[in-house]
């Protein structure tokens, strides 16, 4: 059976085209513009930050990109694929993966279970909350990998609601990974995560990036963190597009400053 990712990309220029665009996407709801005529592109194996000040947009363009919202406007490509129309399972079976600002575990099971849960998933199986790990089936060692991968691997049989807030981000990553996405939008991956945890998830992110070859779209508002990671930002205000370039550039604008690094000061 050919895969969804494999059909997402029938037909289209796989060559040249960027892991994720987006062209002139717009939100309105109501008489309120929320998002309008935002256009960017993600090169295949790039980092890619977004910031802007609260009510930007970032949730919102991470909501339409996702399919969690249908833009009332434009497109949404995944590797030259139109996905505008497509559910949240339909884009995540070609290789689009999501985290929120807040955290979706099954806090009540093990950490291994909750991974091994996603990896079942996506070799095919259901999503059992009954049928408990075996050591020797192919989902439970591929969690096992992943967990290991992200520095939970001593943590497998912990009460995944009792982590503290920095490993739960790493356990939402390995969740993703046993996914196998092509492409991942993080959505404020340091929110509420404790100083000293914060360089060890740099490190998973930048893992997740190098050794997972996954492109990355995220939202950050640890700027010293997204400036470390990104090859180029995209800058949001007020629903629009205000800027998209190097984290040199942007923090060198001039409009950039007065619309959000100046709001912050």
């Amino acid at each position: 059976m050919t895969s969804d990712r494999h059909t997402a990309s029938a037909g289209a220029d796989t060559s040249s085209a960027p892991a994720l665009e987006v062209r002139d996407l717009s939100l309105r709801i109501g008489g309120a513009q929320i998002l309008e005529d935002v256009s960017f592109a993600v090169p295949t194996g790039q980092i890619v930050g977004v910031i802007g000040p609260n009510g930007a947009g970032k949730t919102t363009l991470f909501n339409l990109v996702s399919g969690v919202l249908p833009p009332t406007g434009g497109q949404v490509l995944l590797d030259g694929s139109d996905v505008t129309r497509r559910t949240i399972t339909q884009r995540a079976n070609a290789g689009l993966g999501r985290t929120f600002q807040t955290s979706s575990l099954f806090p009540a099971l093990s950490v291994l279970e909750n991974v091994r849960l996603a990896a079942q998933v996506r070799e095919g199986g259901a999503l059992s909350l009954i049928s408990f790990p075996r050591p020797g089936d192919a989902a439970t060692r591929h969690a096992r990998e992943l967990l290991g991968s992200v520095g939970l691997g001593d943590r497998l049989d912990r009460r995944a609601g009792d982590l503290p807030h920095g490993d739960k981000r790493k356990l939402e990553i390995a969740m993703l990974l046993a996914t196998d996405p092509s492409v991942v939008l993080l959505d404020e991956p340091m929110a509420g995560v404790a100083s000293g945890d914060v360089p060890g998830l740099t490190e998973v992110i930048r893992s997740l990036h190098r050794d997972h070859a996954c492109t990355v779209l995220m939202v950050e508002h640890h700027m010293e963190v997204l400036m470390g990671l990104v090859e180029r930002v995209a800058v949001l205000h007020f629903g629009h597009l205000l800027a998209i370039d190097t984290p040199e550039a942007v923090m060198a604008d001039p409009t950039v400053q007065s619309a959000y690094l100046g709001e912050t000061a």
